[in-house]
């Protein structure tokens, strides 16, 4: 049987749509008669993102759950009711074979319903600190993909499969290409090239530092590939008059940004640190202490204490930026170290081991109950 059908659901930001899409490309390249339907929050970038890669979706109406007493707080009952009351009716009328979550505000209603009707669930958590959405979703589903170890204080540890997370299939293949990244971007190859990444949107504060020291990267015979994101465009291209920086909403081919760097400044985002573990560059993270749980700086730490990259808190960005940065690129052995160690942490298999993972969810579902019983007690 190859016309399956999946739900897909995640969304809100980057690190939870684009594994949703990644999976969705593997389970229609293994099962081209196979029918897809995501399911998003209505206003967030997920309703555009998933249609540009070839996806129905769906939205929900719902949202987070603010830190402080605001009207978006006083609405969630009604809007939890509603997203659960359509969860309800997409799930009884798409009638999907497996329901795959990924994260975010959507995936709660629709994998709560999903779990009750016994639609078999998968969930991928992609941080080494889960979100309150799955941490509720991992009682009930029936496998949990992670990408770090550990995470059985949170999940129930038989649930749990450690698979890394779903990657750009293009970045698999950076390696090597240092030259043709730099010539994609018509950079001088003499430089040292630093690339600058604060999500889709942009980080406020990490775009406060770059402007603070291009001085201090120009006397550092440094180059910028600089990500700004949308909200700050406007304010930062004025530097794309300068020799050495190049300011960018959204890099389109983040393959060659990759295979140009010498050096990156990232978030710690759980993808961004999935793909940079795959990329295999020296790394600076400054993980945003503006998310739930302060995960990025989980994340990040996961990967600093294996001596894999340099982790920079923003409350100290102002005494140790320069002294670190000068001291990584003017140190040849400590990039090639780093390099080394942020490289071990990859899992290149990710999407495929997760695919693998619905497979069995598909196989026991078609199985006599008896004997999926029995398979399902023997694992």
């Amino acid at each position: 049987m190859s016309n399956y059908k999946f739900i897909l659901s995640g969304g809100g930001t980057g690190g939870h749509i684009y594994p949703a899409i990644a999976i969705a490309n593997e389970l229609k390249s293994r099962y081209p008669n196979a029918e897809f339907l995501f399911v998003g929050a209505s206003d967030r970038m997920e309703m555009d993102k998933v249609p540009q890669a070839g996806y129905t979706i769906e939205g929900l109406w719902i949202s987070g759950i603010q830190r402080k007493l605001t009207l978006k707080n006083l609405m969630f009952p009604f809007k939890l009711m509603t997203s659960l009351l359509r969860s309800r009716k997409i799930i009884k009328t798409f009638k999907p074979d497996v329901v795959i979550g990924t994260g975010g505000f959507a995936s709660g209603p629709l994998l709560q319903m999903a779990t009750s009707k016994g639609v078999p669930c998968l969930i991928q958590e992609q941080n080494s600190y889960p979100g309150i959405t799955n941490k509720l979703l991992g009682k009930k589903v029936d496998t949990i993909c992670v990408a770090y170890d550990g995470l059985d204080k949170f999940f129930p540890k038989e649930k749990l499969k450690l698979t890394g997370n779903p990657i750009r299939k293009e970045l698999l293949a950076v390696k090597g290409r240092h030259i043709e990244g730099k010539d994609a971007f018509n950079l001088i190859h003499s430089k040292h090239t630093l690339l600058v990444l604060g999500g889709s949107l942009g980080a406020r504060r990490i775009n406060e530092l770059i402007e603070a020291n291009l001085d201090f990267f120009e006397a550092q015979n440094v180059q910028l590939i600089w990500q700004c994101g949308k909200l700050y465009y406007d304010k930062y291209k004025q530097y794309n008059d300068l020799k050495h920086v190049q300011v960018h909403t959204f890099l389109n081919n983040m393959d060659m940004a990759y295979a140009a760097a010498d050096v990156i400044i990232s978030r710690a985002g759980a993808i961004s640190v999935s793909e940079l573990c795959i990329v295999g560059k020296p790394t600076i993270f400054i993980p945003s202490p503006n998310v739930a749980e302060d995960h990025q700086t989980k994340n990040a730490l996961a990967v600093a204490e294996k001596n894999a990259a340099i982790l920079i808190k923003e409350s100290d960005l102002d005494n140790d930026f320069q002294k670190h940065f000068s001291e990584l690129i003017t140190n040849e052995e400590k990039q090639t170290e780093l390099s080394k160690n942020i490289e071990a942490l990859a899992l290149v298999n990710a999407t495929n081991d997760i695919v693998d993972e619905v497979e069995k969810l598909l196989n026991k579902a078609h199985l006599p109950s008896s004997l999926g019983k029995k398979l399902k007690e023997n694992e």
